[in-house]
């Protein structure tokens, strides 16, 4: 499952801050946080203490059974950060897992199966969060086993419009008339939930419309519909908000965290109002959802050490300020490099769309694939994200330095400039 190459991948040994070690002893500067994970910066100091202090005392629980002390100390926490105001908090090992604690408590609260899913999305690869995630490479070989119950409507992907609204003068306006007829054509009466990412990560960094958001969650509300935010990869400050649904102060029915919610451990958590929530039945003695490892009390102390991390250094809002200044500087390049489709994103979450020739939008994999390991050369870690693989996707800590930010445009300029100057034989 690991693509291996004679030049890919490097093998960790250590991080700090911005920064990774390989087996060889190389450091290289980390433009994805593992994943959008490091968010307070790998291996932060407050974290680790927490960490120590914690495998000091328990290292194991029993969730919904004798749960940890420090489980409910994490859901306090999340009660204070959250949108809601009345708030009621499922936790979960992964994102994919608190995606399915969000699918079933729609279900539960609608009693209906039906799930609008949105081209481009990502919301993981377990069979119910695989069946709202949308690319032929992870879906194809399972769609026999997956959940039929759910349709597709297309994401308002500005620079490139999925098929039924591309050509619209309106995309996000077209998005939402996709939407409606879902829901009020043949089937649409048994769709309970909506479920979208505010800002797609996987898909590519993509940032739908101004309005687009709050006309899905109108949409919604009037059908009665549970609208879910996926905030797995986009939350926790990435865009410049604590949460990227703020951006159009929209609220959802559902949200979920995860990924930079602990910055170290495998903890994530699916939110929700106390109407919505308490659709799920008291426990009698048996848990109609839990696992052994619900609420691990060290991904809880790593998780409420990394909340208060994020507050303590105002990293949502520094995002926001660096992250106008990089974008800035990487939409300068495109007058540079013609490959450079688009620049796009929010906050420290920018995607570099790269085509295969000037004037036009054919995605550009292999030029992608060609930076991300001229950068690992150079000593900087690099992703290639969206459908086709053609988009260079920057999610570095939000502790990263400017000067780091920098020298990260300056490496990409260069990169680009040889790739002009030794073109691949499959570019046209």
């Amino acid at each position: 499952m690991t693509f291996l190459s004679d030049e890919f991948p490097i093998f960790w040994r250590k991080a700090r801050g911005s920064n990774v070690w390989d087996v060889d002893g190389n450091r290289f500067v980390d433009l994805t946080a593992g994943f959008a994970v490091a968010g307070a910066g790998h291996r932060n100091p407050r974290v680790v203490t927490a960490l120590r202090q914690q495998i000091a005392q328990l290292l194991h629980g029993m969730g919904d059974v004798h749960p940890p002390e420090i489980k409910v100390r994490l859901l306090e926490r999340l009660s204070e950060i959250s949108p809601f105001p009345d708030t009621r908090v499922i936790l979960a090992n992964t994102g994919a897992e608190a995606i399915e604690a969000a699918l079933k408590t729609a279900r539960l609260r609608t009693g209906k199966p039906g799930v609008i899913a949105f081209t481009g999305a990502y919301h993981g690869l377990t069979y119910g969060a695989l069946a709202a995630t949308d690319r032929e490479l992870f879906r194809v070989p399972f769609e026999d086993q997956l959940n039929p119950h759910v349709v597709r409507a297309p994401y308002p992907h500005p620079f490139r419009p999925p098929s039924g609204i591309a050509g619209s003068d309106d995309i996000g306006a077209a998005s939402l008339a996709a939407v409606r007829r879902l829901l009020d054509g043949p089937g649409g009466e048994s769709i309970g939930c909506a479920i979208i990412e505010p800002v797609q990560g996987r898909g590519g960094d993509v940032v739908p419309p101004d309005g687009f958001l709050s006309g899905l969650a109108e949409l919604c509300r009037a059908r009665g519909v549970v609208l879910v935010f996926d905030e797995i990869y986009c939350g926790l400050g990435r865009t410049g908000r604590l949460f990227a649904c703020e951006h159009e102060g929209v609220v959802p029915d559902l949200l979920c965290i995860g990924k930079a919610l602990s910055g170290a451990l495998p903890i994530a958590a699916c939110l929700g109002p106390a109407d919505v929530m308490d659709s799920w039945p008291e426990s009698t003695g048996e848990a109609k959802h839990t696992s052994t490892f619900l609420g691990n009390p060290l991904a809880c102390a790593a998780a409420i050490a990394s909340l208060s991390e994020i507050e303590r250094h105002a990293l949502a809002a520094r995002a926001g300020q660096e992250g106008v200044r990089f974008f800035e500087r990487l939409q300068a390049l495109t007058d540079r490099h013609a490959c450079i489709g688009e620049v796009r994103g929010r906050g420290l979450m920018v995607g570099l769309d790269l085509v295969r020739n000037p004037g036009t939008r054919k995605p550009d994999p292999e030029l992608a694939g060609r930076l991300v390991t001229g950068a690992l050369r150079r000593g900087w870690l690099l992703l290639a994200g969206g459908p086709d693989g053609n988009v260079i996707s920057l999610s570095p800590p939000l502790t990263i330095s400017r000067a780091l930010l920098d020298s990260s445009v300056r490496m990409l300029d260069d990169l680009l400039l040889e790739a002009v100057a030794s073109p691949s034989p499959a570019a046209d």
